[in-house]
């Protein structure tokens, strides 16, 4: 049985998926004939990337989605007296990470004019943030727009992580369709899974691209068939089922509809998103409504609400009413208004339904608030964002060196901190703890988490973070536990200690396949999320740095059994002090340290891994008799290099009875003094052993912390 993924119209490429022999077919003769002239004329080729006007064979690609749809969508409008705006489209560039989502919105910008000529813009420039540069990753969904054929088209670049879904969907709020971006060798991954499965639970138009055609081992044929059988898998509609497929290059600026026959620039992928993407659904004649799905802040402005108009018209210094619910609303007035034009927010005196812009004046909007009419406006369904995984407790920086290097040191400081992120994070929860200065901050996974700590270790905070703890559930009298879904890409060579080591952390294997022409495997576990705690280093160091993991949240399970994730105890200072290299040179011996010469440490301190398991005192700061009785010639030590642990690899190391101190110049890895040490026989017996030569002694009640100098 054959189910048609292409177009209806004659001149388009036609797929079909056949389930016998796996295969996607598409006819280049037809693909050909499609583009016509546009693509295959030598005249057009020697033209530089600039929008030229496009033939009517092109401009005849309709969208199957928006033709079989049209007539319901319009008879739906007429019932409910709505109107659809022709002259703006409304997109959400969603993807796996590291898909390419932010460099094709680069070529997007640049093939619309919105730098000049002899500009200089620099790689990803939709990734504005310090972190997301040094990281290579998009955190924060951003806004822009560019126009093309009379027809502007506000475009939103959102984060690939899973962690940062909560982003993406509150986007998708704001929008009519997305561009579903997909990499042409990896195909679906499980972001991919999870934006798309969200962007169909909204009824959104999907168009999916095929990115990064250009690689010698891509693969589009496998890609679509994977990506039609997500589709299948997540329930869609047959209209969404038979969605438009653009081939593309985001790097060279390239689109096309067949991978052998790209335009010389991104017309075949605006063309798609004018034609199967609709417009703007509004009430032009309605009461005013605005949804405030995204907030930033300006020092001379203020707080800046950002959302979709739905219906109705928003003008400069209009009274309007802001609504949580029926019963809880408040009076404000609108100072400034903002639309988005190519890469700039511009003043505006007036936006009508359906176009995205940014009001300022309301002190105290929240995202999920709606701006309406003063008289007779009703709230918008507020934005509902899935619970959160992982927590982790925040607590003032009680060590030694409190003080040193942090501005924001109190309690009443990081209270004021943690609940200022909510106003802006909604997949952050942020709780009281057991005590007056501890808060337990609970996220979408570590990496949520610890992004708004290095963000709050860079504005000067100085505080203590826990290890990272799952979130349970009890149902029925039974424990559930988070369970996610964890891809691996890693070499043949290396699949054997992988695949133990997911084994011993509770994973099962589901699926197993070969990855393109590079001898690289794919596996699938289903795992706990205990169990990915201080796996992504344990991984890179069983495949030598080759292994590429990705997570994403699946559902919550039976609880699964115990899970060791460390076997290695540490190595703790044994006294105040400066490290010497003579102390150094023996300490060695009983493990990686993590302390150089000439560092200061403290009683407690935790300078190594221990090579065994349990924890072991070592003294670090004992110096050389210096009598004249020892008149040997000085012996030449050689030290090993010590290990350098970031923010992650800290919050990925420490166990129960450890905690992170963080402050704006170094980050230390600290015994929690609230816990009980665990203390292993073998760890004891090395003490006696060498207590004679190192004067080594039970761990002290004491904390301490690993410092690492930025």
């Amino acid at each position: 049985m054959e189910m048609a993924v292409g177009f209806h119209r004659t001149l388009t490429p036609s797929f079909s998926v056949n389930p016998n022999s796996r295969r996607l077919s598409s006819s280049p003769i037809l693909a050909k004939r499609i583009l016509g002239q546009t693509l295959s004329s030598p005249a057009i080729t020697k033209l530089p990337l600039t929008f030229r006007p496009l033939t009517s064979v092109r401009s005849s690609i309709k969208c199957s989605v928006s033709e079989a749809t049209e007539t319901q969508l319009e008879i739906a409008d007429k019932k409910r007296q709505l109107m659809r705006r022709r002259d703006i489209r409304n997109i959400a560039i969603v993807a796996h990470v590291d898909h390419g989502k932010t460099t094709l919105v680069d070529a997007m910008l640049k093939q619309a004019k919105v730098f000049r000529a002899n500009q200089f813009v620099q790689e990803r420039i939709m990734d504005s943030n310090d972190l997301e540069r040094e990281r290579g990753i998009t955190i924060l969904s951003k806004n822009t727009s560019i126009t093309y054929k009379d027809t502007k088209i506000n475009i939103i670049d959102t984060p690939g992580h899973s962690d940062f879904g909560g982003e993406v969907e509150r986007v998708l709020n704001m929008v009519e369709g997305v561009l579903l971006v997909v990499d042409s060798v990896e195909g679906p991954m499980p972001q991919t899974r999870f934006v798309l499965k969200k962007a169909l639970e909204f009824g959104h138009a999907v168009v999916v691209v095929v990115n990064k055609i250009d690689r010698p081992s891509a693969r589009p044929d496998f890609v679509i068939n994977s990506t039609f059988e997500l589709f299948i898998e997540l329930n869609a509609t047959d209209e969404q089922c038979d969605f438009q497929v653009i081939y593309a290059s985001g790097i060279k600026g390239k689109a096309g509809l067949s991978p052998e026959n790209l335009a010389e620039d991104l017309g075949p992928l605006f063309e798609a998103i004018i034609r199967c993407i609709p417009g703007p659904r509004i009430d032009k004649d309605g009461a005013l409504q605005m949804l405030v799905t995204n907030i930033e802040y300006d020092e001379h402005k203020g707080r800046i609400a950002i959302g979709r108009l739905h219906a109705g018209v928003l003008q400069r210094g209009m009274d309007v009413r802001v609504c949580t619910s029926e019963d809880a609303c408040r009076y404000a007035r609108v100072s400034e208004l903002f639309v988005y034009e190519k890469f700039n927010r511009v003043p505006a005196e007036t936006v009508e339904a359906g176009d995205i812009c940014a009001v300022c004046g309301i002190d105290d909007i929240q995202i999920g608030e709606t701006i309406a009419d003063k008289i007779s406006g009703r709230p918008l369904p507020a934005i509902r964002v899935e619970e959160p995984t992982v927590r982790m407790a925040f607590s003032i920086n009680t060590s030694p060196f409190v003080g040193r290097e942090g501005k924001y040191v109190t309690s009443r400081n990081l209270r004021d901190r943690l609940y200022r992120e909510l106003e802006r994070n909604l997949a952050m929860k942020v709780e009281d703890g057991e005590t007056a200065d501890t808060f337990i901050v609970s996220g979408r996974g570590t990496l949520h988490i610890t992004i708004l700590i290095e963000n709050m270790r860079r504005e000067g905070y100085e505080f203590m973070v826990g290890p990272p703890k799952v979130i349970n559930k009890r149902v029925d009298d039974k424990l559930l536990e988070p369970f996610e879904i964890a891809t691996v890409e890693v070499p043949e060579v290396y699949m054997g200690p992988v695949v133990e080591l997911l084994g011993k952390r509770r994973g099962q294997m589901f699926d197993m396949q070969g990855l393109g022409a590079e001898g690289t495997t794919l596996l699938k576990y289903k795992i706990p999320t205990r169990g990915l705690l201080g796996l992504r280093n344990a991984i890179l160091t069983a495949s030598r740095g080759t292994a590429v993991l990705n997570t994403i949240f699946d559902s919550y399970g039976p609880w699964a059994g115990d899970i060791t994730t460390r076997d290695q105890g540490s190595l703790v200072a044994f006294e105040d002090g400066t490290t010497t290299s003579y102390a150094l040179s023996s300490s060695q011996e009983r493990g990686q340290l993590f302390v150089g010469p000439g560092s200061d440490v403290y009683k407690g301190q935790i300078v190594g891994i221990h090579q065994r398991p349990g924890d072991l005192s070592l003294n670090v700061c004992k110096k050389k008799a210096a009598t004249n009785i020892r008149s040997n010639k000085e012996q030449t030590v050689i030290l090993d290099t010590p290990l350098v642990y970031s923010l992650d690899d800290c919050i990925e190391y420490i166990q129960e009875d450890e905690m992170v101190e963080v402050t704006p110049s170094s980050i230390r890895m600290c015994k929690n003094p609230k816990l009980a040490k665990k203390t292993s026989g073998q760890g004891a017996q090395d003490q006696t052993q060498e207590e004679g030569s190192n004067r080594e002694q039970p761990m002290s009640s004491n904390q301490g912390c690993l410092t690492e100098h930025k």
